[in-house]
């Protein structure tokens, strides 16, 4: 056991010499080296559900074709795994979207879509999960969220969002709060391809809150290709042409940002897993009627409601605010093998770093005093 907390203290130790802090919190571990990098291309919309039909275009159309351009060009790339939504003209519940990419462990989630406007606005913008700061974030969201009123229970898969609704985004956030510094730094690998090889408009990169987006657990965006009810640009984005260009142009940032990612940096996350780990071999646990067992399955500067809808359904939930920062956790038991069955449901639910805390006397105190070998 020494020799085992040696090592990971050790781990812990290299990781900060070689890369740095900057690089250990901004990266994630999903760049494995014993696995191709996933993408999981959706095509926004689809079947019943044409998306917007500016101009007298089809949304759902023109956003599988670019998905379809998109994942033939990834497939040639080595090293690399595609799998789609959707490959034809069929309508997929926004929910089930972000379970594909779960299932398939996925590294990263492109979504893409077309805009439209009163205006003749134009240009291509990218989107990650986070609370919009403008009403027109809002109204983008919005429009895209409001896909969910063709799916059967809705209400139910949903835990009773509302897209109308600019408070339901709140809850959103938390989830995809852990891959935020990589969803942006994706968003802005393919904002930036958009403006250096198409010279498209630069709309930069927002926050806004999107359904799909919030039950994916990797990092995400969301790509509105341009504007549908553009004259010039919806008939861009109609021709083989400008779906050819577009294509090449996310795929280019996605493979950009591919090979940013180091397979050999150790991440905060990674670290707690190894620490944690490093606490579950252990066999034997101090029995103590005063010691209660809660799993920790989030920690954000967002202060939310320690309510079941905010966290994927579980429950009870408790809150902790330290300094300025809330810790989010899940459960309460007295024995902690209950609190791993608790930790498996949490990570099951997509919470995939949650790890078990000891408290005693309302303190947080380190597990190594209840647990023994």
């Amino acid at each position: 056991m020494k020799l085992f907390k040696q090592y990971a203290f050790n781990l812990i130790i290299l990781g900060f010499c070689l890369f740095g802090t900057q690089s250990i919190a901004n990266a994630q571990s999903s760049s494995k080296t014993n696995k191709p990098f996933v993408v999981v291309l959706d095509a926004g919309h689809g079947g019943k559900d044409s998306g917007n039909r500016g101009n007298g275009y089809y949304e759902k159309k023109i956003a599988l074709n670019i998905i379809l351009k998109i994942g033939k060009i990834l497939e040639s790339n080595p090293n690399t795994k595609v799998i789609y939504t959707r490959k034809k003209d069929v309508f997929v519940d926004l929910i089930e979207r972000a379970r594909v990419a779960n299932r398939a462990d996925a590294d990263l989630f492109i979504s893409v879509h077309c805009d439209s406007h009163t205006s003749q606005a134009y240009g291509a913008g990218t989107f990650v999960l986070g609370l919009h700061e403008n009403q027109r974030n809002f109204e983008v969201a919005k429009k895209e969220n409001s896909v969910i009123f063709y799916e059967e229970n809705y209400e139910e898969n949903y835990d009773g969002f509302d897209p109308n609704n600019p408070e339901s985004v709140i809850g959103l956030t938390l989830m995809q709060e852990t891959y935020l510094n990589q969803s942006i730094t994706a968003a802005d690998a393919i904002q930036k391809s958009f403006v250096a090889n198409l010279k498209r408009k630069d709309r930069t990169v927002k926050q806004a809150g999107f359904v799909v987006l919030k039950y994916t657990y990797m990092p995400s965006v969301l790509v509105e290709t341009g504007f549908l009810t553009n004259a010039k640009e919806g008939a861009y984005l109609n021709s083989s042409k400008g779906q050819v260009q577009m294509s090449e142009a996310i795929s280019k940032a996605i493979i950009n940002y591919k090979n940013s990612l180091s397979s050999s940096v150790i991440t905060s996350n990674s670290i707690r897993e190894v620490l944690e780990e490093a606490e579950d071999v252990k066999e034997v646990v101090k029995t103590s009627t005063e010691v209660v067992f809660k799993i920790q399955i989030a920690a954000s500067s967002k202060d939310l409601e320690p309510k079941s809808i905010n966290f994927k359904g579980l429950s009870p939930i408790s809150r902790e605010n330290e300094k300025s920062l809330y810790r989010y956790y899940f459960g309460n038991t007295s024995t902690y093998d209950q609190a791993k069955k608790l930790k498996k449901k949490a990570r099951s639910k997509g919470y995939r770093h949650a790890f078990i805390v000891a408290f005693k006397e309302n303190k947080k105190i380190k597990l190594s005093t209840v647990i023994q070998r």
